[in-house]
């Protein structure tokens, strides 16, 4: 009996050995999910940079018109500069959730570098601070959108606010020149 079950064994196992059916369905299911994660991952990280590219121009566009005195010349308030620099990057980011910060000061010491808080203790996006500031002034002006980002295995590392968004700001700081009001 037990040559019987040996020669039956032997029989078997040479018929397994050269079966290759369905090995690169299974190689596959091990890999997908690695592989896809990746994918998401490089996906995730190229549209953060993306936006954080496109918000820095939005902001040194808005710098710009602090620093010549043509905002401050014509009253402009902050939705009025939202409305300039909204076509820049509204092909990437919905406008109305964007945080304006600007700020002015006539020393370096009165003025935050820091990041501001996205939202508010109610969950509510900030609508920031907004200061036209004078001549000679050092502003500061960091423009900022909640990107939403895809929760999943590698999406944390983006995720920065709790609740499926990441802060992502575009920031310029510079001195207001002299100009004629």
């Amino acid at each position: 009996m037990l040559r019987n079950l040996a020669r039956l064994f032997r029989r078997n196992a040479s018929a397994f050995k050269g079966a290759q059916q369905g090995a690169t369905a299974v190689e596959f299911a091990l890999i997908a999910p690695a592989f896809i994660a990746l994918l998401i991952a490089i996906f995730e990280t190229t549209q953060f940079l993306y936006v954080q590219a496109n918000l820095q121009v939005a902001a040194t566009q808005a710098a710009r018109l602090f620093m010549t005195g043509q905002a401050q010349s014509s009253g402009m308030s902050q939705a009025q500069i939202e409305a300039t620099i909204c076509p820049t990057v509204k092909a990437l980011v919905n406008c109305a959730n964007l945080v304006i910060n600007v700020q002015s000061s006539s020393s370096a010491t009165g003025l935050s570098t820091s990041t501001p808080q996205m939202y508010n203790a109610q969950g509510q996006l900030n609508s920031g601070n907004y200061s036209l500031g004078t001549p000679g002034d050092l502003m500061v002006v960091q423009i900022g959108y909640p990107l939403p980002v895809v929760a999943g295995p590698l999406g944390f590392l983006l995720s920065g606010n709790g609740n499926g968004t990441a802060s992502v700001w575009g920031v310029a700081a510079f001195r207001v020149e002299p100009y004629a009001s």
